[in-house]
């Protein structure tokens, strides 16, 4: 049975207003059955049933942190996990959403990365983490406007169906989404950088999670780094700065004795030099099982320092939720047939 989410909202079964209603109960408010869509008539509803799955979910777990973030552990209809996390603020909802179960890029220092890889996510596995979201926390879909593609997996390997799922998410007769709202996070994928600058009806955000400006370092912690070399992945980026026009963010990783030394923040730094950048420095949200730490406080305070004399544009992203597991795979991890969807079964090979 088809997934009713993975459609493009212009591709929605029902003609002319019908097809709006069904759009509007959809995005609008995230009903979970057709059964619930009371304006349609009782023969639609019927061959909706019949025809389409409306819920990717089999179960929806929650963990709340003291800070109002909020992590959500999907399970599949194939019994893989993978998760999202909610973070509302003053001003705005966001949701940090996953594009696979698990992730082939296993980055060392990264929960995610000890699970193995399981499976890409379909554009309605995408979505449906923020209408699920948005369901649990009990208001309207559209009340989201931040949204970071940046939960589990490599987006980039995903490529066709995350596009999808933007597209989705950007239509206006579905969550409606601002493109400035909406950030894709890769860790360097330099051939899905000149893809993305070719979508010229997207125009949503680029973040590159670098984390080392060497290639000893940055291969040592990001093993599969050497598929696309610094030199290629700062390429890329340039060529869509200057394809887009839009500033590009670099997410460092701050890994004590590892990537913290200043003689790195002068190379990243050098590495920036006349581009439109931002550099979010994230001190590591710390994960049983991990071999890294954080980088302490004055360390973290001398790299930004260092950053900012010459001329980066620099913040300090504190991870919420921590007491909630919040760093991508912790909850899931903790479930051995998590990638596998196989109850004991262990981890998947990457495919």
């Amino acid at each position: 049975m088809e997934l009713l989410l993975d459609l493009h909202p212009d591709a929605y079964p029902l003609q002319g207003f019908r097809r709006k209603q069904l759009l509007e109960w959809v995005f609008e408010q995230g009903v979970g059955t057709f059964d619930a869509m009371t304006n349609l008539p009782a023969q639609a509803r019927a061959e909706l049933e019949a025809s389409y799955q409306l819920n990717p979910f089999k179960l929806i777990e929650t963990v709340r942190s003291a800070d109002g973030s909020v992590k959500y552990l999907f399970t599949l209809m194939d019994g893989r996990q993978m998760e999202a996390v909610y973070m509302p603020y003053l001003d705005r909802k966001t949701i940090c959403v996953s594009t696979m179960v698990g992730c082939p890029a296993k980055c060392a220092f990264c929960a995610t990365g000890a699970m193995g890889f399981g499976r890409n996510l379909t554009p309605g596995e995408i979505v449906g983490q923020v209408l699920a979201v948005a369901g649990g926390e009990g208001f309207a879909p559209r009340e989201i406007r931040n949204l970071v593609f940046m939960g589990m997996g490599e987006a980039m390997l995903n490529y066709d169906h995350t596009m999808l799922a933007a597209r989705i998410l950007l239509h206006p007769d579905a969550l409606d989404m601002s493109k400035r709202r909406v950030t894709l996070s890769t860790v360097g994928i330099a051939k899905g950088i000149q893809r993305l600058a070719a979508e010229d009806d997207l125009g949503i955000k680029l973040a590159i999670s670098l984390h080392a400006p060497d290639e000893e370092t940055r291969r040592r912690i990001i093993p599969t780094g050497a598929v696309n070399s610094i030199e290629e992945i700062m390429a890329a980026a340039r060529e869509y700065q200057s394809v887009t026009g839009r500033r590009i963010t670099m997410e460092y990783t701050m890994l004590r004795g590892i990537n913290d030394h200043l003689w790195q923040a002068e190379l990243l730094a050098d590495l920036l030099r006349g581009m439109v950048s931002h550099v979010n420095l994230i001190p590591m949200n710390p994960w049983p099982g991990s071999d890294f730490e954080s980088t302490t406080e004055e360390q973290l305070q001398a790299f930004y320092d260092t950053l900012e004399a010459r001329g980066v544009d620099v913040s300090v992203r504190r991870s919420r939720g921590r007491d909630a597991g919040a760093a991508c795979g912790q909850l899931a991890l903790k479930r051995p047939y998590a990638v596998s969807g196989e109850q004991g079964a262990g981890q998947a090979a990457p495919a």
